[in-house]
């Protein structure tokens, strides 16, 4: 089934499993289980509140969820190793080093190694329906990947399909991008784009990775682009190959170079990751054997604030990603919990218990004393800023039952944000700051939803599983990332704002859960 018209919504919905070996298989959906209550796994003494009353052990934030550019110039220059077949056909496209470079990540905490990951991973692309106007687009293998450690156009592939824009057009043929492809068999064969490719390696061990993009129906190449880079950087060129595609065709960055975090657990034991926006080629980040819960991206993306109960109680730290460094940013009485970083980078909301209940607080992201902003006998928890750093959004039951607040990123007098459901928590706001995603219980399932912030549009859930937590926009807007219940495991996903294209992430031997998606910048 290569084609998501062909799909019988009527019957079992298929899933075609995409692997970044280029193997293809397809099995059969499985009803997605229920969670076990999270609260369950954190340490007795932790400082965290905990009751029988349901607000509390879903909304406090150790609950249930949170407990455990050359773009049309013509011409390519020489190759790194003097060949110039490409000479007269486009120009090398000037990328620096660190664009195409991986950034390092160091791990902190007992594991004194930063560990490789990818291998353990696959992606599941459960195509469910069309996702609006779909680009038909071939890539063909590329010349000499088949010698290099990551299969370069199998990369592309997933990822032009995961962002439900294209369409994926069989093209098992290799070409470089110094060949002269003949457009019209392949007009003819469907596709009104073609990729072309070549990842050769050079002298030093580097591997030079060259593309031609084709727009079919005009007959002429539009993008091509090169840059030699060392192995353990073919996966993120690949990213980057697929991020120009999705830019040229549709003016917007492409997400597929960003990275995003996440929590695994196996055992007893609890990791924070850092990974490519497709969950592989990650490292860890910190390991502990006690839960860490609610990762969050500074804006800039060299940092990551989370919560760690390795001192046996609810702690707020902030981590360098390129270093390891990190310092304990909140460690008051009670519990220190749910960070977020303000649009500017100089503050963090969190949620503290110092004072009795579960309240929002802001402080500095140096440390110091942390100013209140909310003043309720309610619990209020999980804040986000807006994109304009204005306001908060924050979840608070206050009116009886959990839902979703918005007031001044300052303080001030709250205003109730959703209204239809009796349970809405886990805000977050898309990069426009127009939509809010959050997690709704919907007949005892807990789904992702998307709300439109400013039009009278009904909230539409966007999928149709019992278990989702924690949903994360990616950084232009197109995708959310979540955790979600499947085949009785903890998974992440990720969906088109339709509901449409998914993807799931399927990590061997572990539960995975706390996803964020990181901004721009890598």
């Amino acid at each position: 089934m290569s084609r998501a018209q062909d799909i019988d919504k009527t019957s079992v919905v298929p899933t075609r499993i995409l692997t970044t070996s280029g193997q293809e298989s397809h099995v059969a959906c499985a009803p997605v289980g229920g969670h076990a209550n999270r609260a369950a796994h954190l340490p007795a003494n932790s400082g965290v509140e905990l009751s029988n009353r349901e607000p509390v052990t879903r909304l406090h934030a150790t609950a249930s969820r949170q407990a455990d550019a050359c773009l049309a110039r013509p011409g390519l220059g020489p190759r790194a190793d003097g060949d110039e077949s490409g000479t007269n056909l486009m120009q090398r496209d000037e990328f620096s080093a660190g664009m195409w470079s991986r950034r390092g990540v160091l791990v902190a905490s007992a594991s004194a190694l930063t560990l490789p990951f990818g291998a353990q991973a696959q992606f599941r692309v459960e195509i469910s329906g069309v996702g609006g106007t779909q680009l038909p687009i071939a890539v063909t293998k590329f010349r000499d990947e088949d010698k290099a450690p990551q299969p370069v156009s199998a990369i592309i592939r997933a990822d032009l399909e995961r962002s439900g824009l294209f369409r994926l057009v069989d093209a098992p043929e290799v070409i470089d991008e110094a060949a002269q492809p003949v457009l019209a068999d392949w007009r003819a064969r469907g596709a009104d784009a073609l990729l072309t490719g070549s990842a050769a390696r050079l002298a030093d061990a580097r591997f030079d990775v060259r593309f031609r993009l084709w727009d079919v129906v005009k007959g002429e190449a539009v993008l091509a682009q090169s840059a030699a880079v060392p192995p353990a950087d073919l996966r993120l060129a690949a990213h980057r190959v697929a991020d120009a595609v999705y830019e040229k065709f549709t003016g917007e960055k492409g997400v597929f170079s960003t990275r995003i975090a996440f929590v695994t657990k196996a055992g007893r034991q609890y990791t924070l990751r850092i990974a490519d926006a497709d969950g592989e080629g990650g490292q860890v980040a910190l390991t502990s054997p006690e839960p860490i819960i609610s990762p969050t991206w500074s804006p800039d993306g060299r940092e990551v604030a989370y919560v760690s109960f390795e001192t046996q109680k609810a702690v707020v730290w902030i981590q360098e990603v390129a270093t390891g460094r990190r310092r304990a940013i909140a460690n008051f009485r009670g519990s220190n919990s749910a960070p977020a970083f303000s649009p500017d980078g100089r503050s963090l909301a969190v949620t503290l218990s110092r004072d009795g209940g579960s309240q929002i607080y802001l402080m500095d992201r140096a440390g110091g004393s942390p100013r209140r902003l909310t003043t309720s006998p309610s619990i209020d928890t999980e804040p986000v800023f807006s994109p304009d750093g204005k306001n908060l959004y924050f979840v608070s039951d206050r009116g009886g039952g959990p839902q979703i607040y918005r007031m001044p990123a300052g303080g001030g007098s709250a205003q109730r944000v959703t209204f239809a459901g009796a349970y809405n928590v886990s805000p977050a706001i898309s990069p426009d700051g127009r939509k809010l995603a959050y997690i709704s219980r919907q007949g005892g399932a807990m789904r992702l939803t998307l709300m439109d912030l400013a039009g009278d549009a009904p909230p539409r859930a966007l999928s149709d599983g019992g278990n989702d937590e924690r949903p994360s926009f990616a950084p232009n807007g197109s995708l959310i990332l979540y955790a979600s219940r499947a085949q009785g495991r903890d998974v992440l996903m990720t969906t088109t704002l339709d509901g449409r294209i998914k993807t799931t992430l399927a990590v061997s031997q572990t539960d995975v859960r706390e996803p964020v998606w990181g901004p721009f910048g890598r």
